[in-house]
């Protein structure tokens, strides 16, 4: 049977995430849906409406699962629309076949794990989060819900990294870390303590920027 994917956000990333969906085959057909896109097409794919569209088009055998492709800069977006669907839609969960997951690692519905990813043993992805090119999670760590990675981060054993965080590009955090909700690593940051208060930091060591 044909498998066919919905994306809720047909800009950069929703296309990346149409891109791996199909090329790695993990489904045959992608459809949007988008508030703010006035063409009907893109990448040759219909976009069948809005967000208030979603919900009657599936109950019509539209698509069979959803995915959220609404990037870091909108992750108060992305959890609220996953907390609108989730009970009503099955969430799909894309897991490049480049990227090496643990048999003991759990991944939460609605995650999209880009190429060349390592998740190491007993991780957890939780729901609804982005992991990019080249991350690697070691062993007994923590991601939570509706966060964004950043390409080429890395992560050691025994770190919780909170809801709504984003990390990034280059960034590493060392083992033993927790990091509240909504943190905001900038490019190249090094962890090396608990970060307690939310917002903006950058540098190593790690410092509050805002």
């Amino acid at each position: 049977m044909k498998k066919i994917l919905a994306i809720v956000g047909a800009g950069h990333l929703g296309q990346q995430i149409a891109h791996f969906a199909i090329t790695d085959k993990h489904y045959e057909h992608v459809v949007f849906f988008d508030d703010f896109v006035v063409e009907k097409h893109v990448l040759g794919y219909d976009i069948l409406g809005g967000v208030n569209s979603i919900e009657s088009s599936f109950n019509k055998g539209f698509f069979d699962e959803i995915l959220i492709g609404i990037g870091y800069k909108h992750l108060y977006k992305r959890e609220e629309l996953y907390n609108l669907l989730h009970n009503k839609i099955p969430f799909g969960t894309i897991i490049h076949s480049s990227c090496w997951v643990d048999a003991t690692a759990r991944i939460a519905s609605g995650v999209i794990i880009y190429p060349n990813s390592c998740i190491d043993a007993n991780t957890v992805v939780d729901a609804n989060t982005v992991i990019n090119v080249s991350c690697s999670i070691a062993h007994d760590t923590y991601i939570g819900k509706h966060c964004f990675l950043s390409p080429n981060v890395a992560i050691a054993g025994f770190v919780e990294v909170g809801i709504k965080s984003i990390i990034g590009i280059n960034s590493t955090i060392i083992d033993n870390i927790k990091l509240v909700s909504e943190t905001q690593l900038g490019g190249g940051t090094v962890v090396i303590k608990n970060l307690t208060r939310k917002g903006l930091y950058v540098g190593n060591p790690a410092r509050f920027i805002k």
